[in-house]
């Protein structure tokens, strides 16, 4: 069991090294918002969501599209409105007049190989 523990040590000291390095990438474009990085590499590395909210011009949008570019993901920003619909986020079937057939009409959240 001990030898076990000891890998475990071992797992987690190798990860914190990448963290380590991820923060210092993101802390050369992204000053003072130790709290805002901490939470996306939390909601990153635990495979979650992070919800972020703030009056404009505090990096929200910066900050997550500088973490998608360094660990190389894809970024998508999508603008939440009251009006809102599903559709609008998943995509929906569109009418073309010049085929008289439906085609989809991908919104930000597909995601390819999902359907």
């Amino acid at each position: 069991m001990y030898a076990d523990v000891q890998q475990m040590n071992e797992r987690v000291r190798q990860a914190a090294v990448f963290v380590g390095e991820l923060k210092n990438e993101l802390g050369k474009v992204i000053v003072g918002q130790e709290y805002l990085l901490d939470r996306l590499l939390i909601g990153l590395l635990a495979d979650g969501h992070v919800l972020i909210e703030g009056v404009p011009g505090l990096a929200k949008t910066l900050a997550v599209k500088t973490l998608s570019e360094t660990v190389n993901l894809g970024f998508k920003r999508i603008q939440f409105t009251p009006d809102l619909l599903p559709a609008d986020l998943t995509g929906t079937m569109i009418f073309n007049q010049k085929t008289s057939d439906f085609e989809p009409k991908k919104g930000p959240l597909y995601q390819p190989g999902s359907g």
